[in-house]
């Protein structure tokens, strides 16, 4: 069985739905499972409903109404007959949203957010169901949430892999097309988690390991794995093939193209992963796999934008020692901040940190009771894989460097925004 993941600008709208029948069509779909994100830019939409929900009441129908008009737009543009039965199905799967907004009674912002937001991808993955099926296409569509079972941490949720094999195993015709969710799961009282930001790559990973697929292919609007973000970088170049490693390193460093947790368990199983071009199908793209040695071999650029560098000294210029260590880093647990550099001297301590959970503010203020603080907000983090010199001073020219550190043929460094 092989496993297709379309994220979110390859079904932006109806012409998009429209391509990934022209994919599939070019290059079959028998015996195929297919993972949607949610369409565009409708988890950031969904975002903005959650946060509208805790601090802004009478923006939230305005909220709400965005996102259905946006998904009104694309059915509009997918199914002529006005009276099709779609209508009723999104229309159903909204009202279930907005039911949830007003009988939760729950003040946990995670928890929210996940009930919330999935909808995105159950709304996108039903819609491009009943337009397959409309134009002959026949597939099953399956809840994403009866076969991912995790635990409760939510907006970032752990498989349980046992009871995952086993729903899997139970729901999926691996001889027929299958349409699921990226993103999520559930927990033990069946309320909706998800996997963390672009998750959908992980889902295509857990589908197949679970179901020993034969490869995953990440359909995308890039000709395949880019040794830098065309977005960022002007001189880009197309990577032929990448081992395991090489990929879980360029995703740990936040290669935004592949999800870090995703090839884990492709490598255990040696399930090859292509990132191929949703716009170009035939073309070969990039394939991940066991023993690949990176082709070409040049500087590899990764950034990750809106860090935050904090630097710690102690306040009677003592040595910052473990037991200093031991306290920042529970402080850094204790407000979910993520830790991408740490830089340590005698007497000073600085970590550049990514503040997903907003809490950035509470922990500094409670830093500042112990050490003298000071932080630069909202700086890029830099990182060469197999960086040259050449190609280091390129990047830092003429630009100030608040930290750079380097370490077998990788280096990063940290610039101002």
């Amino acid at each position: 069985m092989r496993i297709f993941k379309f994220g979110g600008a390859s079904v932006k709208d109806a012409q998009g739905v429209k391509n990934v029948v022209n994919v599939l069509q070019e290059v079959g779909y028998s015996e195929t499972l297919i993972v949607v994100s949610a369409m565009g830019k409708t988890t950031n939409k969904l975002e903005l409903v959650v946060k509208n929900y805790f601090n802004d009441k009478e923006s939230l129908l305005l909220s709400i109404q965005e996102v259905i008009d946006c998904h009104t737009e694309i059915i509009e543009g997918l199914f002529v007959n006005k009276q099709h039965q779609i209508h009723t199905d999104v229309k159903s799967l909204f009202d279930e949203m907005k039911s949830f907004l007003n009988w939760n009674k729950s003040p946990n912002y995670s928890f929210v957010y996940d009930q919330v937001v999935s909808y995105g991808e159950l709304i996108s993955t039903t819609i491009i169901s009943a337009y397959l099926n409309e134009i002959g296409i026949y597939n099953s569509w399956i809840d994403a949430r009866k076969c991912i079972k995790t635990d409760a941490k939510y907006r970032d949720a752990g498989v349980d892999w046992k009871l995952t094999q086993l729903a899997i195993n139970e729901q999926i015709d691996t001889k027929a097309l299958n349409i699921t969710q990226g993103f999520i799961g559930s927990d033990d009282n069946n309320f909706t988690t998800t996997l963390g930001r672009e998750g959908s790559d992980y889902t295509a990973a857990i589908f197949a390991y679970c179901l020993n697929a034969t490869s995953v292919t990440i359909w995308k609007d890039v000709p395949g794995v880019l040794n830098a973000d065309p977005r960022y970088f002007e001189k880009t170049q197309l990577l032929h093939q990448i081992s395991y490693e090489e990929a879980i390193e360029l995703a740990f460093y936040g290669a935004s193209v592949i999800h870090p947790k995703t090839l884990q368990p492709l490598q255990r199983k040696e399930i090859p992963l292509l990132v191929k071009s949703f716009l170009n199908p035939t073309q070969d793209g990039t394939c991940i796999g066991k023993g690949k040695k990176l082709e070409p071999m040049v500087p590899c650029f990764i950034v990750k934008k809106n860090q935050h560098l904090i630097s710690l000294s102690s306040l009677d210029f003592s040595f910052i020692m473990e037991d200093n260590i031991s306290e920042i880093f529970s402080l850094l647990h204790q407000y979910k901040l993520k830790v991408d550099v740490i830089q340590n001297s005698a007497i000073s301590f600085s970590v550049c940190v990514s503040d997903k959970y907003e809490n950035i503010e509470e922990l500094l203020h409670q830093l500042k009771s112990k050490f003298k603080v000071t932080c630069n907000k909202n700086v890029s983090l830099y990182t060469i894989r197999h960086f040259t010199h050449d190609a280091l001073q390129e990047l830092t020219n003429e630009k100030q460097v608040l930290l750079k550190q380097e370490n077998k043929g990788t280096v990063q460094v940290l610039i101002p925004s």
